[in-house]
């Protein structure tokens, strides 16, 4: 079976394990990892994605694997895990989650948009930027990356 044929048919059987759970298949990689390979299975959702949700469905995942030939007979290991702060943002779905970041993206056209997303739907996304807002269509955009802050204005630093 080809790379591209296995990860569709991994995707295939992960994808209802993980509706079930509420949660959406953001990338599947396979890679070698000596004489195992790593099945990392990145996973994401609109509330977030918590340890408990991950353990439960790490472990539906790795039933459903176990009853099919999708991995071969060779053993793998498997790590569900969330999408990290440098996850570009392509899909709605993607800005959608990063609401109330800090973003930026080329524009298609030339230029940049930066700006804190102040709402996403499934057209497009509005940026505040400098007090003003924005809206941008999805297709006007290229791929989009979220800042990293480590302090916001009007954070007082303390904790919650």
């Amino acid at each position: 079976m080809g790379a591209q044929a296995r990860h569709a048919r991994l995707a295939e059987l992960i994808r209802p394990v993980l509706a079930e759970a509420g949660l959406d298949l953001e990338a599947i990689e396979v890679t070698p990892a000596g004489k195992r390979r790593l099945l990392r299975v990145v996973v994401d959702s609109d509330e977030g994605v918590d340890l408990d949700s991950v353990g439960e469905v790490s472990q539906r995942i790795s039933a459903t694997l176990d009853t099919s030939d999708a991995m071969g007979k060779s053993p793998y290991v498997l790590e569900v895990t969330s999408p990290g702060v440098d996850r570009p943002l392509t899909e709605p779905r993607h800005w959608r989650r990063s609401r109330g970041h800090l973003v930026h993206a080329q524009l298609t056209e030339g230029g940049e948009a930066r700006g804190r997303v102040v709402d996403a739907d499934d057209s497009g996304v509005t940026l505040e930027t400098d007090g003003q807002v924005h809206t941008y269509k999805y297709s006007d955009l290229g791929r989009g990356k979220v800042q990293v802050e480590f302090r916001r204005d009007g954070d007082s630093g303390a904790a919650d």
